[in-house]
């Protein structure tokens, strides 16, 4: 029986108000930090943590989120589970209405574009966050919506005229 999952055997994830509790954790550790924690990079047998910076559809201020990521060519992939609720997290919303953002790993920031992945590229992206993390199956199978995988792609800071 792995680690993740209960004595029936079954992939077990904690309530979401217990997630979400979490998640506020690692946020006020990173604040507190000075951004020293909270961010790991990605290996062969775990995902990494970066943050994700947007900007807000509608109140026009900076997001910030921590999220676990694959690495995807040169940029990172991100599940938009929002932990199998039956909505999108905020911060694909926020992309979705401006497709760029920022991503904070341990070496530094980066601006990025989203793209959402699609098809075969999708799945293989999939297969992977699984293996790493079990607990995105019962999210897909509780979200009662396709769960987005975004590819933050680096973009080219423009260079001043």
């Amino acid at each position: 029986m792995s680690p993740e999952q209960g004595r029936s055997g079954r992939s077990f994830a904690p309530p979401r108000w217990v997630l979400r509790a979490l998640w506020t954790l690692h946020r006020a550790g990173y604040a507190i930090s000075g951004g020293r924690l909270g961010l790991r990079s990605a290996a062969d047998d775990r995902l990494g943590t970066l943050r994700l910076r947007t900007i807000g559809r509608r109140s026009g201020e900076e997001r910030a989120t921590m999220l676990y990521y694959l690495p995807a060519g040169a940029g990172f992939a991100v599940v938009a589970s929002n932990a199998g609720a039956t909505y999108a997290p905020a911060w694909w919303l926020n992309l979705q209405a401006s497709a760029e953002g920022a991503v904070d790993l341990p070496g530094g920031s980066v601006a990025v574009r989203a793209r959402d992945a699609m098809g075969s590229e999708r799945e293989r992206l999939w297969r992977r966050f699984v293996e790493r993390l079990a607990d995105y199956e019962r999210y897909a199978e509780t979200a009662e919506r396709d769960i987005p995988i975004v590819i933050l792609e680096p973009i080219a800071e423009e260079a001043d005229a």
